[in-house]
């Protein structure tokens, strides 16, 4: 398994759970603390999945998304968002996002919509 999975969160305890978690599922994993970050390593790398977060100070989820389904428009993105804001949950699924978590998320929820969404 080589899958590549990119997290896009501002918070580096988040951004450490899951690349934990993910990289003990056997996957190699890529962090990015903002939408910069995540842009180059989305040139630079083509990760199979993104998990990105919605609430980002500076460029937002859902720039995010736009920028990366401009640079690919078939890169697979599971939102993560802390609110319960539906109008940008539907936007970002408008804009191409497979599904969404609220934080806090269970871990395992997590795991099975990777395994879901990662073309095996």
């Amino acid at each position: 398994m080589n899958e590549k999975i990119l997290i896009v969160d501002d918070q580096f305890g988040i951004r450490i759970l899951l690349n934990e978690v993910l990289q003990k599922e056997g996957y190699q994993t890529f962090q990015a603390a903002n939408g910069v970050q995540a842009l180059e390593i989305v040139d630079k790398h083509s990760p199979d999945l993104v998990l990105l977060d919605m609430k980002i100070p500076g460029m937002d989820g859902i720039e995010i998304l736009k920028r990366m389904k401009k640079k690919n428009q078939d890169i697979r993105v599971i939102i993560m968002t802390a609110y319960g804001e539906l109008d940008m949950i539907q936007e970002a699924k408008d804009l191409g996002a497979l599904t969404h978590f609220a934080k806090p998320f269970d871990i395992d929820d997590i795991r099975k919509a990777v395994r879901q969404y990662i073309p095996a």
